[in-house]
């Protein structure tokens, strides 16, 4: 389990991307709110929150638009100044969270978070190595079933670790950013694993992806 922060986390929310732990995501920052909030956070402790924002978030964009509870804290790894002030960034997932109480509202919100453990499990465990080769099998598949034909899909990596294997597929083969919403809360990463394979399968038997199933175990 992480150490949670010392402090409010900011808070940086997005219309559709979801981050999950262990998993890197680039970013690019533009608006000068959020170009304060790298700032500032580059001085403390290198943290911020990704949240995702509720549906209807357009009509107040600019002010204080409702997010959902669960998000993820995120680290700065890499961060690139440009010369019109923007900022390139590459954030890595620490932990899921739900976020509590907002303390600052301008020019960025911040807000107490407190962190969601996980489930204990072992990447020895016989069931672990099982999930780890379907979701490997699944993933390869759907790969080949979007690359062109004669294309050569290279395998993946299979020394990643379970955790963010399943999270960096989750992240990467999901669109809807609900049901990586969906995903993100499940505190078993074997049984986010078994839902994005069932996503995976569904959309290999041409048929679109469905709410979290928490009974599905193809």
């Amino acid at each position: 389990m992480q150490f949670a922060p010392k402090h409010p986390v900011p808070i940086f929310p997005l219309p559709t991307a979801v981050l999950f732990p262990r998993v890197a995501l680039p970013l690019h920052v533009f608006e000068l709110r959020y170009r304060t909030l790298v700032r500032e956070s580059l001085s403390g402790e290198r943290l911020m929150a990704l949240a995702v924002l509720k549906p209807g978030w357009e009509a107040d964009y600019h002010g204080s638009p409702p997010f959902h509870p669960i998000g993820c804290l995120a680290r700065f790894e890499d961060v690139e100044w440009l010369p019109n002030d923007c900022y390139n960034l590459k954030v890595l997932g620490v932990s899921r969270v739900r976020f509590g109480r907002v303390v600052r509202e301008y020019p960025y919100r911040a807000a107490a978070v407190s962190l969601l453990p996980e489930e204990p499990f072992s990447e020895d465990d016989p069931l672990t190595e099982l999930e780890r080769k379907a979701l490997l099998d699944a993933y390869t598949r759907f790969a080949r079933s979007l690359a062109p034909t004669g294309t050569v899909v290279p395998s993946i990596d299979d020394e990643t670790e379970f955790e963010p294997l399943v999270n960096g597929a989750c992240m990467s083969l999901v669109a809807d950013a609900r049901l990586k919403l969906e995903l993100l809360e499940m505190d078993s990463v074997l049984e986010r694993s078994r839902c994005v394979r069932g996503m995976i399968e569904e959309h290999l038997r041409g048929r679109g992806p469905r709410s979290v199933d928490r009974g599905d175990r193809n």
